[in-house]
C-alpha cells in the first residue's frame, strides 16, 4: 500500500482488481439479488424468494375499508328491514280482516277466536305479528251488539284485529292503530 491511501479504498480496490471487468460490484436493489453468470457475462438480477402473505398494514387497511362500508350500509339495511316488517303487518291485517268478513258472510256470526278460523279452514295458521314476533299478540276487537238480536242471544265474536305492538311506524303512526 502506498502511504496516504485509505485502507478501505485499498481493500475495495483489491476486490475490484480481482473481478473480471475490473469495476465495483453492482449495488443491491430491494428484493433483487445479483448473480454472476461467469466471466465476460453481464450480471443478471434474480428475484429473491419471499414468504407469501399480507403485511399487517395491508390487513389493517382492508379491515378499515370493510368497517367503513358496513357503517355506510347499516342504516339502509335497518330501513329495509323495518319497511319489510311494516309491509308484512299490513298484509297480515288485510288477510285476517278479509277472512273474518268471509267467516261472517258464511255463518252470519263473527268468529269467537282466531283459532276458530283455523279450525274451520279459513286459515292454515294464525299469522305472526311481525313487529312482536308472536301469533298470540294480536289485539282482538269485539263485535258490536246487534240491535236485531235479543240481548240474551247475542254471541260475542271478533269484529276486527289490530297489532299488539306499542311501536310506531316510519310515517309516525302507531302500529296498534292500523
Amino acid at each position: 500500500m502506498k502511504p496516504g491511501r485509505n485502507t478501505r479504498t485499498a481493500i475495495s480496490g483489491q476486490r475490484a482488481a480481482g473481478s473480471a471487468s475490473g469495476s465495483r460490484p453492482p449495488a443491491r436493489r430491494a428484493g433483487l439479488a445479483a448473480r454472476h453468470s461467469g466471466p465476460g457475462h453481464p450480471v443478471r438480477w434474480v428475484a429473491r424468494h419471499f414468504r407469501p402473505g399480507f403485511t399487517l398494514i395491508e390487513i389493517l387497511i382492508v379491515i378499515t375499508i370493510i368497517g367503513i362500508l358496513i357503517t355506510l350500509a347499516q342504516p339502509s339495511f335497518n330501513r329495509a328491514v323495518t319497511s319489510a316488517k311494516e309491509a308484512t303487518l299490513k298484509e297480515n291485517l288485510f288477510i285476517l280482516r278479509d277472512v273474518i268478513d268471509q267467516f261472517y258472510a258464511d255463518n252470519t256470526k263473527y268468529p269467537a277466536s282466531l283459532s276458530e278460523l283455523v279450525e274451520k279452514g279459513y286459515l292454515r295458521q294464525v299469522p305472526k305479528d311481525p313487529t312482536t314476533g308472536s301469533a298470540e299478540s294480536w289485539v282482538l276487537v269485539a263485535a258490536p251488539e246487534d240491535p236485531t238480536q235479543p240481548p240474551g242471544q247475542q254471541q260475542p265474536g271478533i269484529f276486527d284485529v289490530k297489532s299488539g305492538s306499542e311501536g310506531t311506524a316510519r310515517d309516525g303512526s302507531r302500529y296498534a292503530d292500523w
